[in-house]
């Protein structure tokens, strides 16, 4: 049986080098792994871009639900969306997966949108696992931060997540590209 000193040394030696040998698809996500003497967790990130295209011959979010032209607020108005997630923010780079859900305007008095959202990766070793959002999207913010509420597949089991959203871009039409930073917590 191990001495108690063996143990902490090894779980010390290994918590502080592991970061540095762990990388895994490049910019898309990177794993690293925490330990405790009465755990060990492991810390998922991911990096990409949403692209949302709600203008022209192939939009990836379609209106489901118009309002009247009398209405003063957008609040109702709701897109099924099927947008793509990419490696960088080009529309062109490397497709990592796909956003699929629903998003809807829910505030009276600003840009807060209501998202249920499946994004389901298509890469690496996510290919097949997907994590849903469920929440207050406040569009207007410089960074956004939203819940995930469920997880498939690799993610599974998580302890915690957290997902940050940032605009890169957006034309008049509501056309824009969407930059998330992922971290899932692993148990």
């Amino acid at each position: 049986m191990a001495s108690f000193a063996a143990q902490t040394l090894f779980i010390l030696f290994f918590t502080l080098f592991s970061a540095f040998f762990i990388k895994i698809n490049g910019e898309f996500s990177r794993q690293s792994i925490n330990m405790s003497i009465k755990h060990m967790e492991k810390i998922t990130r991911l990096h990409f871009y949403f692209h949302v295209i709600v203008d022209g011959k192939h939009p990836t979010a379609m209106q489901i639900i118009r309002l009247p032209n009398k209405t003063a607020t957008l609040v109702g108005t709701t897109f099924m969306v099927d947008d793509p997630l990419t490696e960088k923010p080009k529309p062109t780079s490397k497709l990592v997966g796909r956003a699929q859900g629903i998003s809807a305007f829910a505030s009276q008095s600003d840009f807060g949108l209501l998202m249920v959202m499946n994004f389901a990766f298509s890469e690496g070793i996510y290919n097949g696992s997907a994590i849903s959002i469920l929440g207050q999207n406040a569009v207007l913010d410089a960074v956004r931060e939203m819940s995930i509420v469920g997880e498939y597949n690799k993610f599974h089991p998580i302890r915690a997540c957290i997902t940050l959203a940032k605009i890169v871009w957006l034309n008049k039409y509501g056309d824009s590209i969407v930059e998330y930073n992922v971290s899932v917590v692993h148990l």
